[in-house]
């Protein structure tokens, strides 16, 4: 059965961020993921998840001045002891509001250092993160992501992204796959999906182009959602689009697939 949660850094961006738990859940949501849940105390999202009873599935590791343009900080040498912390700020966030999934983008590759040190760096936190996580039972999710919207990242392509995985070693690191990202990269949507979902972890929607809802752009998402179903995937696909107008004037795609 398809479960879809609403990514709250994209969605209900309408509203203040602590209301957009109770319009989501109004929505007919039943999960929630976000970015970055380090600017608010546990206590406040913990009452936000429980008034509205939504289950929390994801969030990011903190990734650098995100202001500042900066997208993850893994692969950037002399960052390491931030990354770590980043690291245990993440699993004290998960434990407390009940996820088992955390992301991590892993930067733009920084101008100036060998290719070497980059990959060394990026393997060495990983493996770190990986294995960190593993002790509390929480999955770490690698995202590649398109090179149009981020310019410089790192990691932008599926087989690039486990070649990776295969190198660090841990077992309780997967794929998350971003079908909009993907799209834009290489394609191939329903055979990639189908030929590694044992390695995905976590998959994020939106159409393409313009990052919109599904069916306001060319994939077909009627398609993709059955070979989702037909599949032993059992995890939530996270909705991190754009949407046209405003969120609930186009959450009807949604509602064909309750």
């Amino acid at each position: 059965m398809l479960r879809f949660s609403a990514n709250l850094s994209m969605l209900f961006l309408e509203y203040d961020f602590l209301d957009r738990f109770e319009r989501a859940a109004a929505a007919g949501f039943k999960a929630v993921e976000f970015m970055f849940p380090y600017g608010y105390s546990i206590a406040t999202l913990r009452e936000k998840l429980a008034d509205n009873q939504l289950e929390h599935t994801l969030h990011n590791l903190p990734a650098g001045d995100w202001e500042k343009g900066e997208r993850g900080i893994a692969c950037i040498p002399g960052r390491e002891e931030e990354f770590r912390s980043g690291v245990t700020a993440a699993i004290h966030y998960a434990q407390a509001l009940g996820n088992r999934k955390i992301n991590c983008l892993v930067g733009k590759t920084p101008a100036g250092v060998g290719a070497d040190v980059v990959h060394n760096t990026l393997v060495n936190n990983l493996r770190y993160a990986g294995n960190a996580l593993a002790k509390e039972g929480i999955m770490l999710v690698i995202e590649p992501i398109n090179h149009f919207d981020i310019p410089g990242f790192h990691l932008t392509g599926t087989q690039q992204t486990l070649d990776l995985l295969d190198e660090v070693g841990c077992d309780n690191i997967r794929l998350q796959y971003d079908i909009y990202h993907m799209q834009r990269m290489e394609g191939e949507l329903a055979n990639t999906l189908t030929k590694h979902l044992d390695r995905i972890g976590h998959i994020q929607l939106a159409d393409n182009p313009g990052r919109g809802e599904p069916g306001t752009g060319e994939i077909n998402y009627d398609y993709l959602f059955g070979v989702i179903e037909k599949s032993a995937y059992d995890g939530w696909v996270g909705c991190e689009y754009k949407p046209l107008q405003t969120t609930e004037t186009g959450i009807a795609w949604l509602n064909r697939y309750r």
